[in-house]
C-alpha cells in the first residue's frame, strides 16, 4: 500500500435507518474511534435491506477503498443480508462457519437458551471469512478481502459495536498508513455554546496559528473542542494552544478525550474519599442515572431520591409542609431542605438537589417553564441558584442534570468563579 491517506468508507445497512425508526449513531462512533489513529472516513452510504442495492454499492466501494466497514445486517432474521452481500461481492459461497457455531453455542448456553434455526443463520458466513469476536451479542463480526480492499462487518447494536471496536481499531492501526506526525487533542466542556467559545477565542487570540486546526462538536450536555496538527514541527504550538484554552476556558473544561461530567465527578469524589447523594424532582432521577452508568459508581455515589410529589418531598426527605405551602416546590427554601434531608438520610458528604418546571405546561408568570432551583454542597455549606432554561422537556432535564453535576465538580475542585451559564440562564 502506498504512503497516502487511506481510503476508508462506511456502509450502513437497515431499512429502519432509512425510515427514521432508528437514528444512526454508529457511524459517528466509528469515525471518532478511527480519528484516534489519525484515520478519516472518506465516504458513508446508508441503504435499506435490499440485496441488489447493497451488493452493487459494496462492489463500487471495494473498487476504490482500502477498507470498507459494514455496520448492521448480522442478525438472525431474513432482512439481515450482510453475509450474503459480502459473499456475492467476493464471489464466494455462504457456508456454516465452525467458529461462529461455537460462539453461538456458548452464547446460548450462558443464557440457558436453545440454539434454534434462526440463531444458526448467524453462523452462515462467506467462505474464507475471518471471525471478529463479539463479547456481548450472538452475532460474530467477520471480515474478508475483496480484491485489495479489506471488508469488516460489524453488528448494528451500538453496545456490541462499541465492545468490538478496540480490536478493530488496533488492527487497522497496524495496517493503514497514516500521518505519523498528526496529533489530535480533544477537550470536553460544559456550559459553553459553539458561538460563545469561538468568540472568546477570537477575542483573546486573534493571531491563532493556522497550523492548529480548531473544531467544535456541540452536543447535549457537553461540547467538544478539537485541536489538530499534521506535523511534528507544530506539536509545541499545539501544546501552547491547549494552555491558552485552559487559561481562557479552564473552569468550563471537564477533561480530555471522552471524559463525561458524571465520570469526572466520581473520579474527584474517589480522590477525596467522599460520597454523593442526589435529591431530584424535575429531572426524575436523571442525575442518579448518569452517575450509575459509570462502572464502579457505587464507591462514590451513595443514593438517589426521586421525590416528585410534594407529599413525598415531605415524607421521604423531611421538607417542611410549611415551607412547601409558603414557597412552593420550585423554590430556594425547598431545594435547601431537599439537599439537607438527603444528606441526613444517606450520610453522604455532598448533595445535589433540583426542583423546577420542566414543561411544556405548569409555568406561571412568576415561575415560567424552564425555571429551576439548584442546590449543591456539603453540610453547613449548601449553595443555591435559580436558573431559567426554557427548552424542550427532555433537553431541559439533560441540561439541568448536567448543571447539578457541574456545580459539584466545581465545588470539589475549589472553583469559586461562577460559570458563564449562570449569567446567561439567570431567572428574571
Amino acid at each position: 500500500m502506498t504512503e497516502r491517506d487511506p481510503q476508508v468508507q462506511l456502509l450502513l445497512t437497515g431499512s429502519e435507518l432509512m425510515s427514521g425508526d432508528t437514528v444512526d449513531s454508529n457511524s459517528a462512533l466509528i469515525a471518532r474511534r478511527l480519528a484516534e489513529i489519525a484515520v478519516g472516513v472518506q465516504r458513508k452510504v446508508v441503504l435499506g435491506d435490499d440485496l441488489e442495492l447493497l451488493t452493487g454499492e459494496l462492489a463500487a466501494m471495494t473498487a476504490t477503498a482500502d477498507v470498507v466497514i459494514i455496520n448492521g445486517g448480522l442478525g438472525p432474521t431474513v432482512d439481515d443480508l450482510t453475509a450474503d452481500v459480502l459473499a456475492a461481492a467476493a464471489g464466494v459461497a455462504v457456508c456454516e462457519h465452525p467458529e461462529a457455531v461455537a460462539h453461538l453455542r456458548r452464547w446460548c448456553a450462558g443464557r440457558n437458551l436453545p440454539l434454534n434455526s434462526a440463531n444458526m443463520r448467524q453462523a452462515m458466513l462467506p467462505a474464507g471469512a475471518a471471525i471478529i469476536e463479539n463479547p456481548i451479542g450472538s452475532a460474530v463480526g467477520f471480515e474478508l478481502r475483496v480484491g485489495r480492499c479489506r471488508v469488516i462487518c460489524t453488528p448494528g447494536v451500538p453496545g456490541e459495536l462499541r465492545a468490538m471496536l478496540d480490536g478493530i481499531v488496533a488492527s487497522l492501526a497496524g495496517q493503514l498508513p497514516r500521518p505519523p506526525q498528526r496529533r489530535i487533542l480533544r477537550l470536553q466542556t460544559f456550559g459553553l455554546g459553539e458561538s460563545t467559545a469561538q468568540q472568546l477565542i477570537d477575542d483573546a487570540y486573534p493571531d491563532w496559528p493556522r497550523e492548529v486546526a480548531l473544531g467544535f462538536r456541540a452536543g447535549a450536555p457537553q461540547m467538544e473542542i478539537k485541536l489538530t496538527v499534521d506535523s511534528a514541527d507544530h506539536h509545541d504550538t499545539l501544546q501552547r494552544c491547549r494552555q491558552q484554552l485552559e487559561q481562557l476556558l479552564g473552569d468550563h473544561i471537564i477533561g480530555d478525550g471522552d471524559t463525561g461530567l458524571a465520570a469526572r465527578v466520581l473520579e474527584l469524589l474517589r480522590e477525596r474519599g467522599a460520597t454523593l447523594v442526589t435529591a431530584e424532582s424535575c429531572t426524575g432521577g436523571l442525575i442518579a442515572s448518569m452517575l450509575t452508568r459509570v462502572a464502579g459508581a457505587s464507591d462514590a455515589f451513595h443514593a438517589g431520591f426521586v421525590t416528585y410529589a410534594d407529599a413525598v418531598k415531605h415524607t421521604v426527605l423531611g421538607v417542611s409542609k410549611a415551607t412547601l405551602a409558603a414557597h412552593g416546590a420550585v423554590s430556594e427554601e425547598v431545594v435547601r431542605e431537599m439537599a439537607a434531608g438527603a444528606l441526613q438520610r444517606s450520610a453522604a458528604d455532598y448533595a445535589i438537589a433540583v426542583s423546577g418546571v420542566a414543561g411544556p405546561g405548569g409555568g406561571t408568570p412568576q415561575k415560567p417553564v424552564g425555571t429551576v432551583w439548584l442546590a449543591w454542597g456539603a453540610r453547613g455549606d449548601i449553595r443555591t441558584r435559580c436558573l431559567c432554561w426554557p427548552v424542550e422537556r427532555s433537553l431541559f432535564q439533560t441540561m439541568i442534570a448536567a448543571a447539578g453535576l457541574d456545580m459539584i465538580r466545581r465545588t470539589l475542585l475549589g472553583i469559586d468563579l461562577e460559570p458563564r451559564y449562570f449569567s446567561q440562564r439567570r431567572a428574571r
